[in-house]
């Protein structure tokens, strides 16, 4: 008998199929429950080493030994005569065969939850997965320069997101914890009004490569100081110092951890500086803010290139540069995605750079399809990320599922209610859903709080807009700072007040600003004026020139005009928004 014949007599494929099946299934359950009981990141990759070196062990068994009504006895020892292989071959088969339904059933499954990773985010988010829960306060900027406050506010900032990877604690966001900056606050009103346990508190000394940085911990209900601590160190062990506090706080509120403690991403004490500097700087998101911005990281990336985090700012300073005009698209959209790549090659965990990534592919790339896929990544990997959500919110805004964005849009606002995207992009579903007084009131928030930041009085006038209270319109959109916005803002207006003329006028204005930078806006004033042509011949050029506001097909309330068109649907199509 040949080697292949004996080996299939001894049911040596049949073990060896069934077990490549079985292994398969389990690394899929274990891929799933590993993150969701907070497992170490290295039991899969065990799990993954035992399978493989069980099975040549399998074939082996499979070989030297068979299953007989007395038991499993060493294949020299059977008689031949007696040998019940071949009904041991058919139950090995109908194994195979329940484990292949098992296989398919759980792709199935995965399959259909992947893709409601995204939807459930907000729910994931409003769920607290601990009973323990803190506030970090700003830490007060005791150093003599009033200008090294961006590093306390920087560093409190690292000290909240280092505390909110761990899932069995719940964290207020920055922006509650920061209303409280500079004010004189009783501890205990903080933790009614933030609704928290314990409220952690500290102060920064910086002088040039030197740190001192104070800290303790509340108890609200108490006011006691469960601790408090004072390191004086060089600025390079600034991360040391994080990891400490991090570590003090988990212990002293006794929370029992299901993974293991999270650790500050380190690099040079020169570089922190810079990146946490061109952070802090470009929060009001002006052209000028953008640029500077754009310096301070590239000295930092210069320092230290394999620091994934400034990578990751670099991209997002880009991409915001594209949407203030500083930069043309096509100009931004190489280096966004260069330092995007960079970052998650520096580190593959980082939810914002895979969000990042997201971005770029919606905005500017015209890839849906894998867009969705960094965003589940993102969302796995950083469910309570305000960040993360806001980008997936944009995501659903942009396919024209505003039902799907808004609890997400939401959730990214309430965790971060003074970042300005947040109100644009919250504002901007409300249009989508018809609820225009919801849209002005959040977009007149954002003027309230970045009255300086691009688009704050546009897309306040939006929401007037649709409720057809063009006067006032007029007013916010004639405070409008940039000027594309401005003028697109005042020939729409104009326009539905009868104003042909002071409309002309705008989009002559519009026109003669144009670049390259402002396609989508042209777009909107001929769709809202009933020039089909020009409207569409703007949507080309937007199109060519990769101005992201082209991502607004499906939801912009001005270019209702538009969809009747043929053409509008081909351009759907064209950039890749799915339209069933």
């Amino acid at each position: 008998m040949s080697l292949f014949a004996e080996l299939k007599r001894r049911n040596v494929f049949r073990v060896g199929i069934a077990y490549i099946v079985l292994a398969w299934l389990l690394l899929q359950v274990g891929d799933t429950l590993a993150p969701a009981l907070h497992l170490p990141e290295w039991i899969n990759s065990a799990l993954a080493f035992f399978l493989i070196l069980g099975f040549p062990m399998a074939i082996f068994l499979a070989w030297a030994f068979e299953m007989t009504p007395e038991g499993l006895k060493l294949e020299k020892n059977v008689d031949r005569e007696t040998s019940i292989t071949p009904v041991t071959g058919r139950k090995l088969d109908r194994v195979t065969l329940v484990l292949l339904a098992a296989a398919v059933g759980y792709f199935v499954w995965h399959s259909q939850t992947a893709h409601n990773d995204v939807e459930n985010a907000a729910e994931i988010v409003a769920t607290s997965a601990g009973q323990q829960s803190i506030a970090v306060l700003p830490f007060e900027n005791m150093s003599s320069d009033a200008e090294q406050e961006y590093f306390s506010d920087g560093l409190t900032e690292e000290l909240l997101n280092l505390l909110a990877k761990i899932p069995e604690l719940k964290v207020t966001s920055r922006t509650s914890a920061f209303f409280y900056k500079g004010k004189d606050i009783r501890i205990g009103d903080v933790g009614r009004e933030l609704n928290v346990d314990h409220v952690l508190e500290g102060s920064v000394r910086k002088s040039g490569k030197k740190i001192r940085i104070t800290a303790q911990l509340i108890e609200v209900a108490t006011d006691a100081h469960l601790w408090s601590d004072t390191w004086d160190r060089d600025l390079d062990d600034v991360f040391e110092i994080q990891d400490e506090i991090a570590a003090k706080v988990v212990d002293e509120l006794r929370v029992q951890l299901l993974g293991e403690l999270p650790h500050a991403v380190a690099t040079d004490g020169e570089t922190y500086a810079l990146y946490l500097q061109a952070r802090h700087t470009i929060t009001q998101r002006t052209y000028e803010s953008l640029m500077r911005g754009e310096e301070l990281i590239n000295k930092a990336i210069e320092i230290d290139p394999d620091y994934a985090p400034a990578w990751v700012l670099k991209a997002l300073i880009h991409s915001q540069q594209g949407d203030v005009g500083a930069r043309l698209p096509n100009d931004i959209v190489g280096p966004a995605r260069e330092a995007t790549n960079r970052a998650l090659e520096l580190d593959p965990e980082s939810a914002v750079a895979h969000a990042m990534s997201g971005d770029l592919m919606i905005s500017y790339e015209y890839n849906y399809a894998d867009a969705r896929k960094a965003f589940e990544r993102a969302l796995e990997l950083g469910p309570y990320n305000a960040e993360v959500l806001l980008q997936a919110a944009i995501y659903y805004a942009f396919i024209g599922q505003p039902e799907k964005a808004l609890p997400l849009s939401r959730a990214a606002y309430e965790r971060d209610p003074l970042f300005t995207a947040n109100h644009s992009t919250l504002g901007y579903i409300y249009a989508m859903l018809g609820q225009y007084e919801e849209a002005f009131e959040i977009s007149k928030e954002r003027v309230e709080i970045a009255p300086e930041s691009y688009g704050s009085y546009a897309y306040a006038a939006n929401g007037l807009i649709g409720l057809g209270r063009y006067e006032e319109a007029l007013k916010w959109a004639e405070q409008e700072r940039l000027d594309g916005f401005r003028y697109a803002s005042l020939a729409i207006i104009h326009w539905h007040m009868g104003n042909r003329e002071a409309s002309d006028d705008a989009l002559a204005r519009l026109l003669a600003q144009n670049s390259g930078g402002w396609d989508w806006q042209i777009v909107e004033a001929h769709a809202v004026r009933g020039e089909l042509d020009e409207a569409f011949a703007a949507m080309d050029a937007a199109y060519e020139n990769r101005d992201s506001g082209l991502q607004l097909l499906l939801g912009d309330m001005h270019v209702e005009n538009l969809r009747g068109d043929p053409r509008y649907g081909a351009m759907a199509r064209k950039i890749g928004i799915p339209l069933d």
